[in-house]
């Protein structure tokens, strides 16, 4: 992964300062990208301990064309609860306090434990929007129908090897304003397979990246997403390609930066899958076994909402 280190010095050093959206301002480049051999192994950062369930999870959320948080919280992942938990106070006139106080935290504690408790109140305010999930699987079109976009790409690629139409969107404009009230416009809003001598690529374009907390998860979960459709389609690994837009670090993260840069890489893991699984739709988190992973520690850094 030292490409992606090589991201975070290029980042420090050819940056400008930028405001932001959370008020809490960046160093940003624009236009960049990042290039992985999945037959090399599997590029799970090793410079820091990722969350590796939280990722598969996620995943298979999208993939199920899910919108609300509840699945996620239901399996103990947390990746997502700041956006509704912040819609949900703005609903109530409540005042939003600091995401590092003691006050938001007590507060999203109790909110998530409700999510899980409470069907209705999930139901009502788990909901993030037609975000990544239902935009993938749920597309509407003006008749009221709806396009399964991953579907289509499956067949197309089982079918049609050679289009150069394998595309999934996420960035529905009609729909930006709706994702924006409880959850977040996609960031990584686009991406399109490859076909070539019996491996399959991908490509993905992320127009707002969030390098040190959030990158590293992107890469992982797209570079799975990757090895399980080349599974569902009975291709082998090719390559992961991620492509940056706005690539910043925030400027509350620039200690736990300079932490990581500090450490060495070690060997890139190895990632196994159910040989068993052969639909994109059923993989569970026991599908999945990632050996010869020895990261270094975890570093926190606070989210920017």
């Amino acid at each position: 992964m030292k490409r992606y280190l090589e991201l975070l010095e290029d980042i420090k050093t050819n940056g400008v300062k930028k405001n932001d959206r959370t008020g809490t301002g960046t160093i940003s480049v624009f236009g960049r990208q990042l290039r992985f051999d999945l037959s090399e192994g599997f590029p799970l950062l090793t410079t820091k301990k990722m969350f590796l369930r939280g990722i598969i999870h996620e995943l298979i959320w999208f993939l199920q064309g899910s919108s609300n948080i509840k699945y996620l919280v239901d399996n103990d992942v947390h990746i997502w609860d700041e956006w509704p938990y912040k819609h949900y106070l703005q609903q109530q006139g409540e005042k939003v306090p600091d995401a590092s106080s003691e006050e938001w935290k007590t507060g999203i504690k109790k909110f998530i434990e409700r999510i899980k408790a409470d069907v209705a109140f999930a139901k009502k305010w788990g909901e993030l929007g037609p975000v990544y999930g239902y935009q993938w699987r749920n597309w509407p079109t003006p008749d009221g129908g709806h396009i399964d976009q991953i579907t289509k790409v499956i067949e197309t690629i089982k079918n049609n090897p050679d289009s150069r139409r394998m595309v999934v969107s996420a960035w529905n404009v009609a729909d930006i304003e709706e994702m924006n009230k409880a959850g977040l416009p996609p960031c990584h809003l686009l991406f399109q397979f490859y076909v070539s001598e019996g491996k399959l690529s991908c490509q993905m374009y992320q127009r707002s990246a969030d390098t040190f907390l959030g990158v590293p998860f992107n890469i992982a979960s797209y570079a799975l997403l990757t090895m399980m459709m080349a599974q569902a389609t009975s291709l082998k690994f090719g390559d992961f390609v991620h492509t940056f837009g706005d690539t910043h670090i925030y400027l509350n993260h620039l200690d736990q930066v300079n932490e990581q840069l500090s450490r060495q890489p070690r060997s890139l893991p190895k990632m196994k899958i159910n040989p068993k699984v052969r639909s994109i739709f059923d993989f569970k988190i026991d599908d999945f076994e990632l050996v010869g992973y020895d990261p270094h520690p975890a570093i926190w850094a606070p989210i920017a909402v």
